[in-house]
């Protein structure tokens, strides 16, 4: 019997089950992400359909043109082995004209990333904890409202290296999310995220100018989560401040994933970065 394979843009309620797989392969989602992953940028998702079944599914989300990251690369475990997954790599790759093109994989595939012509920059380090007390609070810490989006915003695109107001927008909305700020000398300093996630809370993005900015930020997000939860933050492997951050509060590492880029490796402030967004978005 001959199989009909195809290869298409996702509908926003496909990428509700690509969220589930992700699920079933221990990626831990918050809760509400989707929404915010689909307008970073819907022209950036895409499947792969046999007899019109969805077995695979890629993002190359892109930001203005000038940076796109690679997520959600995944085969259902009973079509892997098949070539699905690379027809689909390779079509979503053909659709993007951004560079560089980053992406946060499994380490255990270095190897068949860089015959795709990208180089390792560094790894990150998903470290966790479970709340064992309320944090304490600091006068220095506001949350962010709306008056504050624009700052944020600005703030934002000099670390993360793109302006991502449509995904940020919509991430910072999210039902139950707690999202908190530094400001000094009247400008915005840092400022983190923490949200529900499927298995208890995750922090992300977290950043900062200099650790105690970012350790303030940090224990002021911990003080939102119940006493007993679980919570989880994936920190650069190229910043010892960050790595010092949650080491010293107790956290432990439970995997890696290697940051690797295509189109030359960009020059951002990771020093700055105490926490990365996701490892679907960058």
């Amino acid at each position: 019997m001959r199989h009909e394979y195809a290869m298409r843009r996702m509908l926003r309620s496909e990428l509700d089950q690509v969220v589930q797989w992700a699920v079933a392969e221990g990626w831990n989602p918050g809760l509400h992400d989707a929404d915010a992953f689909f307008a970073a940028d819907p022209d950036g998702f895409f499947v792969g359909m046999l007899d019109g079944e969805l077995i695979a599914s890629i993002s190359i989300v892109t930001y203005r043109d000038a940076y796109a990251f690679l997520g959600f690369y995944i085969v259902r475990p009973e079509y892997r082995g098949n070539g699905f997954g690379l027809r689909l790599w390779d079509h979503a790759l053909e659709q993007v004209n951004a560079s560089p093109i980053g992406l946060d994989g499994v380490v255990a595939q270095i190897p068949t990333y860089e015959r795709s012509g990208f180089t390792l920059a560094y790894r990150s380090i998903r470290y966790v904890a479970t709340v064992s007390s309320p944090a304490t609070g600091t006068a220095e810490v506001s949350p962010v409202d709306k008056t504050d989006l624009d700052e944020v915003l600005e703030y934002d695109a000099r670390v993360f290296g793109a302006s991502r107001a449509e995904f940020l927008e919509a991430w910072l909305g999210q039902p139950g999310l707690h999202a908190r700020l530094v400001r000094e000398a009247g400008r915005v300093s840092g400022y983190g995220v923490v949200r529900a996630a499927v298995d208890g809370y995750r922090v992300g993005p977290l950043f900062g100018d200099s650790r105690a900015i970012a350790e303030t930020l940090l224990d002021a997000l911990l003080a939102t989560i119940p006493v007993g939860a679980r919570v989880s933050i994936d920190v650069p492997g190229a910043n010892p401040a960050a790595l010092g951050m949650v080491e010293v509060r107790g956290m432990h590492p439970e995997f890696e994933t290697a940051r690797m880029y295509r189109g030359g490796t960009p020059q951002l402030p990771l020093e700055n970065v105490y926490g990365v967004t996701s490892f679907e978005l960058g």
